[in-house]
């Protein structure tokens, strides 16, 4: 009987695949943070939106950088699980909703997706700390960072525009 060819046959071959799930789900993000900020109501969520946007941007280079010290490619890997919830933010996006409640349910989207992201890197970082990639892990932990930053800038926003949904 034929050997089947185990894809995944060790942890550094796990986080290649981490790292690209990670690069496609930044790179769909790109495409998403923009429809995100130009449906937002309130001027700080909206500027938040965008300044994420830059920050995706650095991020996605990081990735490449990280790819380029491995020698390898950082495609030919879909996110699924960012494809759902860039989906789920679109249909907030063409929900018909008071300006607050809309504003609301992108800041819900958006923290699945930031969640999703910590969760991520949270991971791959280890798996560098594991496989004796200090510096690719020291990298991987910035964006870690800027990820929970996000987050609480969302949660704080969501103090605010989650009364005023709540009001009508």
């Amino acid at each position: 009987m034929a050997k089947i060819k185990v894809k995944l046959q060790d942890l550094h071959d796990l986080y290649l695949e981490q790292l690209r799930d990670l690069y496609s789900a930044e790179t769909q993000l790109l495409k998403a943070l923009p429809k995100m900020a130009a449906s937002a109501t309130d001027p700080d969520l909206k500027r938040g939106f965008e300044d994420h946007l830059v920050q995706t941007q650095e991020q996605v280079g990081r990735l490449e950088g990280l790819f380029q010290d491995l020698e390898q490619d950082p495609g030919g890997h879909t996110c699924q699980a960012m494809l759902g919830l860039v989906k789920e933010g679109e249909e907030m996006i063409r929900e018909k909703a008071a300006p607050a409640v809309k504003d609301a349910g992108l800041i819900a989207a958006a923290q699945r997706i930031e969640h999703y992201e910590i969760a991520g890197y949270g991971t791959v970082a280890a798996y560098a700390d594991l496989l004796g990639l200090e510096r690719q892990a020291m990298v991987l932990r910035t964006t870690l960072e800027e990820e929970k930053e996000t987050d609480a800038r969302l949660t704080l926003a969501a103090r605010e525009i989650n009364v005023e949904a709540a009001e009508g």
